[in-house]
């Protein structure tokens, strides 16, 4: 039987599978599929870093690759680094600054949720790295419009966070001529293994058009604001709007991840960043999930942002970190369950802020939100609430 897409009990959507290593669901928002022993694509690429990769070759490409990038008559930046004042920025900065020698220009597109220790840590990394710096803060009557808008839309209000970021550093390199960005990790590869290291893949447009914005630009928003009851001007989208073919072409602009030429964890770098340049993990803990030093810069991407990918997929950021611990190591599946159970169906209280920073009441957001879910992990009892399977060992 079915409530327009939704199945109702006795029916229900095919039974969902998760990867044997680790905890990723059928269902992932990151592109993986599995092998035929059930295990992910982001397991077999993360075993495949671990013991396919020649580093020291790689790191020697690294070196080559930035020594053409050198500006020659050191009347210009070396580098754009985009960066969140995170614990990836903070290991690009030491790798291209202090072990490789470059001059970079950092970059960061303030989406307006800052932490109170996001906020110090980047204050922080200005100072111990002595870089120049451009922080853009986009008009917040803007952002609360896009909010709005990204969460009728494709139910995520950070959509222009998520446009900004990867898309205001391009701008800033051919507004500089400078020709080389250096991004930290590739995210779905690293995740899901939507690559393996031997792609070497660099920044596209596509990626960023189909998976960091969802296919969405700046351009379906002032299309269609009047329809969600907002009003959005050409002008106002300027930050999110991406440089054309030629522009990019003149200046030579390629964009690089760091995560293909240094072997990547997370864990392990922001230890080191900890004990070199006093890099802060959060003074609290936060109610999604167990690890204190990811997304300090925006309080909504470890949770509501993070919870809206449990409504939509079934699962959120604490399987993204236990799957990441699992995979080096340093976490057991069978630890990493309870967690994940606990953590990802958690409906967190930064809710309440963003609601009152975009004029909603909680009844709104939860209507809205429903019609996310994915009938491949949802159905409905007969009494109308909502069922998923649950990952059980």
């Amino acid at each position: 039987m079915l409530d327009d897409k939704y199945c109702i009990e006795p029916d229900r959507p095919k039974e969902m599978i998760w990867c044997k290593k680790c905890l990723y669901p059928s269902s992932s928002a990151t592109s993986l599929s599995f092998d035929e022993k059930g295990v992910c694509s982001g397991c077999q690429v993360s075993k495949e870093g671990e013991t396919n990769v020649d580093w020291d070759r790689r790191w020697k490409l690294l070196q080559r690759l930035t020594d053409e990038y050198k500006n020659q008559d050191r009347s210009n930046y070396d580098c754009i680094i985009p960066v969140s004042g995170g614990k990836d920025s903070y290991f690009q900065i030491h790798i291209i600054k202090k072990v490789l020698g470059l001059n970079p220009l950092l970059v960061t597109y303030n989406a307006n949720n800052y932490t109170k220790t996001g906020m110090e840590n980047l204050v922080n990394m200005k100072e111990v790295f002595g870089v120049d710096h451009i922080f853009f803060t986009p008009s917040i009557d803007v952002l609360k419009k896009l909010n709005r808008m990204g969460m009728k839309m494709m139910g995520d209000m950070n959509w222009h966070a998520h446009a900004g970021i990867n898309t205001y550093p391009i701008k800033v390199a051919v507004a500089q001529k400078v020709p080389l960005m250096i991004w930290g990790e590739h995210g779905r590869m690293e995740h899901g293994g939507m690559h393996s290291h031997n792609d070497m893949i660099e920044f596209t447009y596509r990626y960023r058009h189909e998976h960091q914005l969802r296919g969405y630009e700046w351009s379906d928003f002032v299309k269609r604001a009047k329809e969600f009851g907002e009003t959005l001007s050409k002008e106002e989208m300027i930050p999110w709007m991406y440089p054309n073919d030629e522009e990019i072409e003149d200046i030579g602009v390629r964009g690089i991840y760091l995560s293909n030429y240094v072997k990547w964890d997370a864990t392990r770098h922001t230890k080191m960043m900890i004990d070199l340049y006093g890099f802060k993990e959060s003074d609290e803990p936060f109610e999604r999930t167990f690890t204190k030093t990811s997304n300090l810069d925006d309080m909504h991407e470890n949770g509501i942002h993070d919870y809206m990918k449990y409504i939509k997929f079934g699962y959120g950021r604490a399987t993204d970190h236990a799957c990441r611990e699992i995979r080096k190591g340093r976490m057991s599946r069978k630890e990493a369950i309870p967690i994940v159970l606990k953590m990802d169906p958690i409906k967190s209280k930064d809710l309440y802020r963003w609601l009152d920073y975009v004029g909603w009441s909680e009844e709104e957001f939860d209507k809205i939100a429903d019609t996310f879910r994915d009938p491949r992990v949802w159905w409905k009892d007969k009494n109308g609430n909502w069922k998923k399977d649950n990952i059980k060992n």
